[in-house]
């Protein structure tokens, strides 16, 4: 059974292949994942920008950029916010080298492919989301809204792949 206001849909499996997406980062440059094979991917997903607990989120993988550089792993933070709205938060909170995903128009289309998407609310579950080299997925887990994601946890799988 589904979490309440999520949709229909099954959420991507580990083993399974990433569903192809490309979205603008914050600075309006368009990220494909199709570029990003060979190179490891760490999916952030945050319900919206401006709030608390995203901000701690965007700020924690901000804080451990150089852990994931050492995994061979780009982290991204993707939520349904407008590119405008991204770079914007950005530099409220202090990010520099964390790219921030657009997920806003269709409006939460990768998070729908990966069963994340929330249409009751019109946002992402907060969740991890890891692809290996080849853009399978690894390591999928939704974290309740109002908890930070343990990120401890996403580089013990990073090493683990």
């Amino acid at each position: 059974m589904p979490t309440q206001g999520r949709m229909e849909q099954a959420t991507v499996r580990v083993g399974s292949p990433a569903p192809r997406m490309a979205l603008k980062d914050q600075d309006g440059n368009l990220v494909n994942l199709t570029t990003l094979l060979g190179k490891r991917v760490l999916l952030s997903f945050h319900p919206l920008a401006w709030t608390e607990v995203c901000r701690l989120q965007m700020q924690a993988l901000e804080a451990r950029a150089t852990d994931f550089t050492r995994l061979g792993c780009v982290p991204f933070g993707v939520s349904v916010d407008p590119v405008a709205c991204k770079k914007a938060w950005a530099e409220a909170i202090g990010i520099e080298k964390t790219r921030l995903l657009s997920d806003f128009w269709p409006h939460g289309r990768a998070a729908a492919a990966l069963g994340l998407f929330r249409e009751k609310e019109g946002f992402s579950e907060r969740a991890a989301v890891i692809l290996d080299e080849e853009g399978i997925v690894r390591f999928v887990k939704i974290y309740p809204l109002k908890e930070l994601p343990d990120l401890d946890e996403q580089v013990k799988a990073l090493r683990e792949l």
